[in-house]
C-alpha cells in the first residue's frame, strides 16, 4: 500500500477522531474549566506511561517483525511471545495500580479522592493491552482498513463515554470515560482480527521464544525510554508552570497542545501505518533514501499548510474548541505551529531508528533531548512567562532535527 493510499484511508478516521476529539474538548472546557483540562492532561500523560508498560512496551517491535516475516511459522512465535508478555506485565501494572490507588491519585490529581478511577485502570488494563498488541499486528499485516475500523470506533465510544460521564460525574466522569474506552474496544479489535487468515488462536499459545524475546526486547527499551521521558518531562513542564503562573496557565498550554496533537493526526496516524512496516522491509540503501525524500514531498507541504491555516484562524478555533476563558491562550499559537512543522520534519527521519532497531541511538538521543526540553522550558518560562514554552518546544525540535540530519546524513546525501 502506497503512502499516498494510507494517507487517505487514514485521513477518514483522522477526520473522525478529531470532530470526536472537538466535542469531546468543548464538554470538558464547559464542564471542567482550564484547571480541570490542565488535570485531564496530567492523567493521560501518567495513562500513557502505564499503557506502553502494561504490554512491555513491545507495540513498535510487534509491526516491525510481522512487516519483515514473510513466513507464518515466525510469525507465530511473535504472536505468542506477546501475548505472554502483555499478560505477564498487564497483571504487574494491575497490582501497581490497584494497591497503590490513594498514592497515584494524590500524585498525579492532587487529591485521593479520584482513587477509584486508578482501581478501575487496574482492573481493565490487560484488556487495554491485549488490545494494543492485536493493532500492531493489524498494522504489521496492513490490514489498513480493519485497523482504520477499529481506530474509528474507538473515536465515538470516546466521545459517548466522555459525553456521558463528564456530563453526570464532571472530572471524575471525564477520567472513568479514558479509562475504559480502550478496554471495550478490544473486543471489536478481537471480533475484526478473528475473521483474518492469519488468526488462529493455536498460533497465540506457543509460549515464549527466547530468540523473539530478545528481538522484541529491543524495542521494549526503546518504548519505554520513549513512554518516561516524554510524558514525564510534560508532567514536569506542566507542573512547574501551574506551580509558578497558575493551573489555569497551565490549562492554556494544555489547549494548546491538544490543538497541536489534533491537526498533526492527519499526519502522524497515516505515517505510523504506513512508515515503519515500509521502512522495514526496504534493505536497499538507494530505496531507503528515495522512500524518505518521497514523505517529505509528500507530508511536509500539507504539515506547512495546515499549520498556516490554524495560525490565520486560531482565534475562531479556540471560540469552537474551548470557551471565553481560554483567549489568553492565542499568544501560544505562532511559535508551537512553528516548532510542530519541525517536529514532523524530524519524525520523519526519527523513524529509520525504530525500523533499523538502532536502539542505542534512540535511547540516547530521548533522555537527551527530554531533558533539554525540560531544561529550556523552566528556563524560558521564568524569563519570558507562559509563552516561554512554545519557545522552549521550537528551539529543542530545531536542535533535535539537525542532530537526526546528522545521524542520517549518509543515508540522505
Amino acid at each position: 500500500m502506497t503512502l499516498i493510499k494510507t494517507f487517505v484511508l487514514t485521513a477518514v478516521s483522522t477526520v473522525i477522531r478529531i470532530i470526536s476529539g472537538f466535542i469531546i474538548n468543548k464538554i470538558l472546557s464547559i464542564y471542567v474549566g482550564p484547571s480541570g483540562l490542565a488535570l485531564v492532561g496530567q492523567f493521560q500523560n501518567f495513562s500513557s506511561i502505564v499503557t506502553t508498560f502494561s504490554n512491555g512496551a513491545i507495540t513498535q517491535g510487534i509491526v516491525k517483525y510481522v512487516a519483515e516475516y514473510k513466513d507464518i511459522g515466525k510469525k507465530q512465535k511473535i504472536f505468542s511471545t506477546s501475548t505472554v508478555i502483555t499478560l505477564v506485565c498487564s497483571f504487574l501494572i494491575s497490582m501497581i495500580l490497584i494497591l497503590f490507588n490513594d498514592y497515584w491519585s494524590l500524585l498525579i490529581l492532587k487529591t485521593n479522592e479520584y482513587n477509584n478511577v486508578f482501581t478501575i485502570f487496574g482492573f481493565t488494563i490487560f484488556l487495554y493491552a491485549l488490545n494494543i498488541n492485536l493493532l500492531s499486528i493489524l498494522n504489521g499485516q496492513k490490514e489498513i482498513e480493519k485497523y482504520i475500523l477499529v481506530n474509528i470506533l474507538s473515536s465515538i465510544f470516546l466521545l459517548f463515554f466522555t459525553f456521558l460521564l463528564t456530563i453526570k460525574f464532571y472530572l471524575l466522569g471525564a477520567l472513568y470515560a479514558l479509562v475504559l474506552n480502550q478496554s471495550i474496544v478490544f473486543f471489536i479489535t478481537l471480533a475484526l482480527s478473528i475473521k483474518s487468515k492469519w488468526f488462529n488462536i493455536k498460533y497465540f499459545l506457543q509460549g515464549v521464544d527466547k530468540d523473539i524475546l530478545k528481538k522484541l526486547g529491543k524495542f521494549s527499551l526503546m518504548a519505554i525510554t520513549s513512554a518516561i521521558a516524554v510524558p514525564t518531562s510534560h508532567i514536569i513542564v506542566r507542573g512547574y508552570i501551574g506551580n509558578t503562573l497558575g493551573w489555569d496557565s497551565a490549562g492554556y498550554w494544555q489547549g494548546i497542545w491538544y490543538v497541536s496533537n489534533v491537526y498533526l493526526m492527519v499526519i502522524t496516524t497515516a505515517l505510523g501505518v504506513y512508515y515503519l512496516p515500509r521502512l522495514s522491509e526496504i534493505k536497499d540503501k538507494n530505496e531507503l533514501k528515495k522512500e524518505i525524500i518521497y514523505g517529505y514531498k509528500i507530508i511536509m507541504p500539507i504539515v506547512i499548510i495546515l499549520a498556516l491555516s490554524i495560525y490565520i484562524y486560531k482565534e475562531v478555533i479556540v471560540k469552537i474548541l474551548f470557551t471565553e476563558k481560554f483567549m489568553p491562550m492565542l499568544t501560544l499559537f505562532k511559535w508551537q505551529l512553528i516548532g510542530d512543522v519541525i517536529k514532523i520534519a524530524s519524525w520523519l527521519l526519527g523513524n529509520l531508528m525504530w525500523a533499523k532497531e538502532m536502539a542505542k541511538l534512540f535511547i540516547g538521543s530521548e533522555i537527551f533531548f527530554s531533558l533539554t526540553w525540560v531544561i529550556l522550558s523552566l528556563v524560558c518560562v521564568k524569563h519570558f512567562g507562559l509563552i516561554g514554552v512554545t519557545y522552549a518546544f521550537t528551539l529543542n525540535y530545531f536542535m533535535y532535527f539537525l542532530f537526526l540530519f546528522l545521524s542520517f546524513r549518509r543515508v540522505l546525501l
